[in-house]
């Protein structure tokens, strides 16, 4: 059974970081690609950011860097210069395009 398993969530300032981890069980990892997607209050689910089997990167904020480690099985999102409108459940993503989700955590942005 695939299983993923976020954390890192929470409470910050703007302004502040943030670092998001996602641990995939069950699955060869190394042959996915991953990603992270977050859902805001009343809005969508939107792409934030993948990166390949081969390491190649997308994303849509530049103030984001995703990285992943697959001696690990983790996927990792490094956030930085955090503002309000960040605010949304993130969620880890396996497969481009999405096969698998994790349950989401929740970030916060707020003074």
């Amino acid at each position: 059974q695939v299983q993923l398993v976020e954390s890192g969530g929470g409470l910050v300032q703007p302004g502040g970081s943030l670092r998001l981890s996602c641990t995939a069980h069950g699955i060869v990892f190394s042959i996915y690609g991953v990603g992270w997607y977050r859902q805001a209050p009343g809005k969508q689910r939107e792409f934030v950011a993948h990166i390949t089997t081969r390491g190649i990167i997308n994303t849509v904020e530049g103030r984001f860097f995703i990285s992943r480690d697959n001696a690990k099985n983790t996927v990792s999102l490094q956030m930085n210069n955090l503002k309000p409108e960040d605010t949304a459940v993130y969620y880890c993503s396996l497969g481009i395009p999405p096969q698998y989700w994790g349950q989401g955590t929740q970030v916060t942005v707020s003074s």
